[in-house]
């Protein structure tokens, strides 16, 4: 397969596959999705790689999915776009050997996602962690509803999904979300370090741990399913589509002119109740 929006090269024992999109902060599309699982099912083809490395190119690890595809999602193909975010999530969950994220810059929503699905985290102490969901009529299901709050805690999950709240690298790294936080500088030389002293440990062993490590949290497979289930109601949908358009436009959001619609909405259906109306006119007529 040739790569048009990732870069792949096996250097120093590892796999190194980065997104290459940095025109939009490496924010990735279907094309993109395709190509990374590609690349890490591809590192099963040499059982001299120790260990797969995912990054960004240009200084970012990933914005999340890019908003031009989002936009064109509904309930009828919806599952085009999960599929394939599931075969990612999947294949580096189920890979021999560890997937490693190599953090800089922006590591948000999707990009977030892409990140809790690796093995092992290595950040610049000045990145940014966060899930934008609710600021963009977006909706974290595939992964961060499932391991955020195994890693930094219910209460902190709540709080990074329902009000975005963001953490700088260094403080991923203090409250779970990451293992290592350093200048970004010093990045690729450490995650190269990490991949030196995994090859000296045996194959076999971190293969058998890593699937036995996963065992716990294989068994939220379903709520994978149920969210991206969710996430067919959403694509498409008007409140989905203001937030994107609004970021795309630079503009705040309106979504609050869905709540006003809904109460009306709402306060007609109590009244029909209240009046009798939920019944034909028929019925009304034998009853009065």
């Amino acid at each position: 397969m040739d790569y048009a929006e990732i870069v792949y090269e096996k250097r120093g024992d590892a796999a190194w596959i980065g997104i290459n999109r940095p025109e939009v902060r490496n924010a990735f599309r279907e094309q993109t999705l395709d190509e990374l699982a590609h690349a890490l099912r591809s590192t099963r083809q040499d059982p001299t790689i120790v260990a797969a490395v995912v990054y960004g190119v240009g200084g970012h690890f990933s914005a999340g999915g890019d908003f031009h595809a989002m936009m064109k999602l509904n309930k009828a193909n919806s599952y085009m776009w999960n599929d394939r975010m599931l075969e990612v999530a999947m294949t580096c969950r189920n890979l021999p050997i560890p997937v490693i994220a190599m953090v800089e810059g922006a590591c948000v929503g999707g990009g977030h996602e892409l990140m809790l699905w690796c093995d092992l985290v290595i950040t610049a102490d000045d990145a940014t962690f966060g899930q934008t969901g609710a600021r963009v009529g977006a909706c974290p299901t595939v992964g961060a509803t499932q391991y955020i709050a195994k890693l930094i805690g219910e209460r902190r999950a709540k709080e990074m999904i329902f009000l975005c709240k963001r953490y700088t690298g260094a403080e991923a790294a203090r409250i779970g979300l990451a293992n290592e936080a350093l200048p970004a500088s010093e990045l690729k030389g450490r995650v190269e370090e990490i991949v030196q002293q995994m090859k000296g440990y045996s194959s076999q062993t971190l293969r058998a741990t890593k699937v036995s490590l996963n065992f716990d949290s294989d068994a939220l497979y379903p709520s994978w399913q149920h969210g991206m289930e969710l996430l067919a109601n959403i694509w498409g949908s008007e409140e989905s589509l203001e937030g994107m358009n609004a970021f795309l436009e630079k503009r705040p959001a309106d979504f609050h002119q869905f709540r006003e619609r809904n109460k009306t909405a709402l306060d007609t259906y109590i009244d029909d109740l209240e009046q009798g109306r939920n019944q034909s006119e028929a019925s009304q007529a034998a009853r009065s």
